[in-house]
């Protein structure tokens, strides 16, 4: 290498420190003294290596129904929010009377904190609340949402409050298609739902999988909205976490941390590879299709 070429090595390497240093400081960190934390070696403690939080986890019965409680409520939204966001970014990509009132008016879920968003369902869907007083003099009755086994009053708060983000990100996706792309697939044939199932879900799969992920984050963290209309029992992990942050168990608050961010990490690689042999599958159609 030239003393041009390693003064140019250097120089980019010096550009991006400050990146990785960021990277590594709110994000590696963080990652690490956790942890470390979860065995027993926090940084400034006095204790030793152990796994005894770990085996508290797989121990404690109401931890591990936390822990299958956290992956239920950290899919389940994200596929029922996924299903209405693409239909929505279909419909906002079409002029309609009032596109630009519906526009604006399907991203307020986004500024409201996600406890105001508990309580607004609470509001509505509560025994005796505004939906039953609606309903009453028809003579229906509705189904429990609240506090239900199956957690229905979760996933309908997680699925409105994450709805409008999802949406943004998959529109935007799709808005990145060229038009070219889909009137050629029109008019050799493809009708419209052929043409947003193998054309354009293929090609916004890069933006929907970004919304996926940080979706599903986000639904497997909450502990606010589970708490407030979910069951009393079992409860997700990121609530026992708050629980066992309130008696002081600070190691076993960093193991069920490094827990769920496993957890998380490994449903989104399955998410990927599945991700990929989709596209690797539509790939291969298209490549038999041309030869034909």
């Amino acid at each position: 290498m030239t003393v041009h070429g390693r003064r140019g090595a250097w120089v980019g390497l010096g550009l991006l420190l400050p990146g990785v240093g960021f990277l590594a400081l709110l994000f590696v960190g963080p990652l690490v003294w956790s942890l470390l934390g979860s065995v027993g070696l926090e940084p400034g403690g006095h204790g030793s290596f152990t796994l005894e939080h770990y085996a508290q986890i797989v121990e404690r019965q109401t931890l591990r129904q936390g822990l299958r409680l956290s992956v239920y409520y950290g899919i389940v939204p994200v596929v029922v929010t996924l299903a209405v966001a693409i239909g929505l970014a279909q419909l906002l990509r079409r002029p309609f009377r009032g596109r630009a009132l519906f526009n604006g008016m399907y991203k307020l879920p986004m500024a409201v904190p996600g406890i105001i968003a508990a309580l607004i369902v609470m509001t509505l869907a509560e025994r005796g609340g505004l939906l039953d007083r609606l309903v009453e003099p028809l003579g229906l009755v509705l189904p429990r949402l609240l506090r239900d086994p199956w957690g229905i009053g979760v996933i309908l708060t997680t699925v409105w409050k994450q709805l409008p983000f999802m949406t943004l990100v998959i529109t935007g996706a799709f808005a990145a298609i060229p038009q070219d792309v889909i009137d050629a697939s029109r008019s050799l044939g493809a009708g419209r739902w052929a043409t947003l199932l193998r054309v354009e879900i293929p090609l916004a799969m890069p933006g929907i999988s970004a919304a996926v992920l940080l979706t599903f984050i986000g639904s497997m963290g909450w502990y606010a909205i589970p708490d407030l209309v979910g069951p009393p029992t079992p409860r997700p992990l990121a609530v026992h976490m708050l629980v066992e942050f309130g008696n002081g168990n600070i190691g076993l608050v960093h193991a069920i941390g490094m827990v769920l961010s496993a957890f998380a990490v490994a449903v989104l690689l399955g998410y990927y590879a599945l991700s990929a042999r989709a596209q690797r599958l539509f790939s291969n159609e298209s490549t038999d299709a041309r030869d034909d």
